[in-house]
C-alpha cells in the first residue's frame, strides 16, 4: 500500500476513512448529564436492522463540522506561479521601487470530530487541526462555535479540540463487546462538506497493522463509504455506540473504494482521556529498538520460527542497557504475556507508567534469560527520528556474501560495493552501509569478517545474520551466502 493510495480523510485537501474497533467509556460527564447513547438499542440477534434511522436519529447530534484555516506560507505564491516578479526578487532582494510580493490566502481545510462530554469536549483526527490558526465547530443544529486545541498526538493521529458552553449531546466509546467481521457499522460525518452524512457498512477486518506506521495503533476496516471530510468522525455499532474514529481510506483513484480504516475505540478513549487531563501523552519508554523476527531471521539464530522481538539497538545509557539488555536479545515475554510482534511490545510499553518495572523474558544465545526494566519517559517521536551518527571511510575487500567491504573508523566493516546478483542486494544492503556483526560476534575491523565466516561455515547454516548500521541506526538481516543452497 503506498502513500499515494493511503489517503486521510480530512483537513486541507487530505482524503479520508473509516472504522474501527473495541473499547470504553469516557468518564468525563456533569452532574445530572447523559450521553445520547447509553442504553443499547438493536435489532434481534442475527437479524441485519431493516433501517439504521433510530440509531442514527439518536447519535447524530453529536456529529460536528471541523472547519479549519491555516496560514499560508509566504513562498507558496512564488512555488505556485502567482509571483512573476519572484525571480527578480531572488536576485535583487530589497531593490527599491519593486512591489511587494502578493501574499497568498490562508488554507482552508475540513473535517469531523463528536462531542464526548456535555461541557464541549470534540475528539477529531490530529491531521485536521495539526497547524491549525482557527477552528470552528458547525453542530447539528447549525450553531458556529469557536474551538481550541486541548490537545494533540501525532503518534496516534487523535485530538482534542473544546468549545464553550454546556448540556451538548455527546456519545459514549464502546465498552460492552467487540466487533466482529461482518458486524453492521455506521459512519457520520462531513464528507465534501455535506455535514450530517451517515452512510452504512459492516466491519470488513480486524486489527490492520501498518496502515499509518503508527507502532500503536492496529485499525479495523470496514467498507461504509468515507471520502474527504470525513476525517475524524465517528463510526457507530448497532448500538450506537463509538467502535472507531476515521482516520484514513485505500483509494488508488482519490476516493472511496469501500476500504477504510479506524482507530479503534479503545484506543480513542485510553488516548482522549489523557488529552483531556494531561494536554498530552505520556508513554513508557525502555530505550530498545526492535524488529520482528522472520522465518529468514529465525534460520539465522537457529531457532524455530515463532513470535518475539529482535533487539536490533539499545540506547547507550537507557533503561533497558541498565538492566542488561543486549543488542540480538529475543523478548519473548513480558509481565508474563507473550510479544507477537514488534509492534505488540511497543504497545506493551507504551501502555506503562514510567517509574514502572517490567519483567521480560529474553531469549540470549539460546538460553533463557529474565531481566527488569524500569520504564522511562518516551521522547516525542520527532526527537527520536532525528538520531544520526558519522560516516565511515573506504577501501575495499571481498567476501562470500557478494560484498566489497572496507575498514570503518569508527568500528565495524564498511560495505563499498554489492554485488546485484547477490541475495545481500535482494536485502536491500547498499554503499555506505557498517555491518557490527555476524550471527552475533561482534565485527571490529574489516578483518573480523573472514573468522565470523569461517565459523559460518563450520556450522552449516543457510542464513547468515547481519546487524547492519545505517545512519545512526541499527536492523538485523538474513542474508545467504553465495553458493549457499
Amino acid at each position: 500500500m503506498t502513500r499515494k493510495e493511503l489517503a486521510y480523510a480530512g483537513a486541507a485537501g487530505a482524503l479520508a476513512a473509516v472504522l474501527t474497533t473495541a473499547g470504553s467509556q469516557l468518564a468525563v460527564a456533569q452532574e445530572g448529564a447523559h450521553a445520547v447513547n447509553p442504553a443499547p438499542m438493536a435489532p434481534p440477534a442475527g437479524v441485519a436492522p431493516g433501517s439504521f434511522a433510530d440509531i442514527i436519529q439518536r447519535v447524530a447530534p453529536a456529529v460536528v463540522a471541523i472547519e479549519v484555516e491555516q496560514k499560508a506560507p509566504l513562498q507558496s505564491a512564488m512555488i505556485q506561479g502567482e509571483d512573476p516578479l519572484g525571480e527578480l526578487r531572488r536576485m535583487f532582494p530589497g531593490l527599491p521601487g519593486l512591489p511587494e510580493m502578493p501574499r497568498p490566502g490562508p488554507i482552508h481545510g475540513a473535517g469531523s470530530g463528536f462531542f464526548v462530554s456535555p461541557d464541549g469536549y470534540i475528539v477529531t483526527n490530529n491531521h485536521v487541526v495539526e497547524g491549525a490558526q482557527k477552528i470552528t465547530v458547525r453542530t447539528a443544529d447549525n450553531r458556529t462555535l469557536s474551538a481550541r486545541v486541548i490537545g494533540r498526538d501525532p503518534a496516534t493521529d487523535l485530538a482534542v479540540v473544546k468549545v464553550e458552553g454546556r448540556g451538548f449531546p455527546y456519545v459514549n466509546f464502546e465498552d460492552r463487546a467487540r466487533p466482529r467481521v461482518g458486524d453492521w457499522v455506521v459512519a457520520v460525518g462531513n464528507p465534501f462538506g455535506l455535514s450530517g452524512t451517515a452512510t452504512a457498512g459492516i466491519v470488513s477486518s480486524l486489527k490492520r497493522p501498518n496502515i499509518s506506521g503508527s507502532s500503536y495503533v492496529d485499525y479495523l476496516q470496514i467498507d461504509a463509504p468515507i471520502n474527504r471530510g470525513n476525517s475524524g468522525g465517528p463510526t457507530f455499532d448497532v448500538y450506537g455506540r463509538v467502535v472507531g474514529v476515521n482516520s484514513a481510506i485505500f483509494t488508488p483513484s482519490g476516493g472511496s473504494v469501500g476500504i477504510g480504516f479506524d482507530i479503534p475505540a479503545d484506543v480513542a478513549d485510553r488516548v482522549v482521556k489523557q488529552l483531556i487531563s494531561e494536554g498530552r501523552v505520556v508513554r513508557g519508554f525502555i530505550g530498545a529498538t526492535v524488529q520482528d523476527v522472520t522465518p529468514e531471521i529465525a534460520q539465522s539464530l537457529g531457532v524455530r520460527a515463532h513470535d518475539g522481538a529482535l533487539v536490533a539497538e539499545v540506547t547507550p545509557g537507557g533503561p533497558s542497557d541498565r538492566a542488561g539488555l543486549k543488542m540480538g536479545d529475543l523478548i519473548e515475554r513480558v509481565d508474563g504475556r507473550p510479544i507477537e510482534s514488534a509492534a505488540g511490545l511497543t504497545r506493551s510499553v507504551a501502555v506503562i507508567h514510567p517509574g514502572q518495572v517490567l519483567r521480560l523474558q529474553v531469549r540470549r544465545d539460546g538460553h533463557p534469560v529474565a531481566l527488569a526494566v524500569t520504564a522511562g519517559v518516551r521522547p516525542a517521536e520527532t526527537e527520536l527520528a532525528n538520531a544520526a551518527a558519522p560516516d565511515g571511510a573506504a577501501h575495499a575487500a571481498p567476501g562470500t556474501l557478494g560484498l566489497m567491504i572496507a575498514p570503518n573508523p569508527g568500528g565495524g566493516a564498511r560495505i563499498e560495493q554489492v554485488d546485484p546478483a547477490s541475495d545481500a542486494a535482494r536485502k536491500g544492503l547498499r554503499p555506505g552501509d557498517v555491518i557490527q556483526s555476524i550471527n552475533g560476534r561482534r565485527i571490529a575491523s574489516s578483518g573480523d569478517v573472514a573468522a565470523a565466516m569461517q565459523a559460518v561455515r563450520a556450522e552449516h547454516r543457510g542464513e547468515v545474520l547481519l546487524l547492519v548500521e545505517r545512519d545512526g541506526r541499527h536492523i538485523y538481516v538474513p542474508v545467504k551466502p553465495i553458493g549457499a543452497g
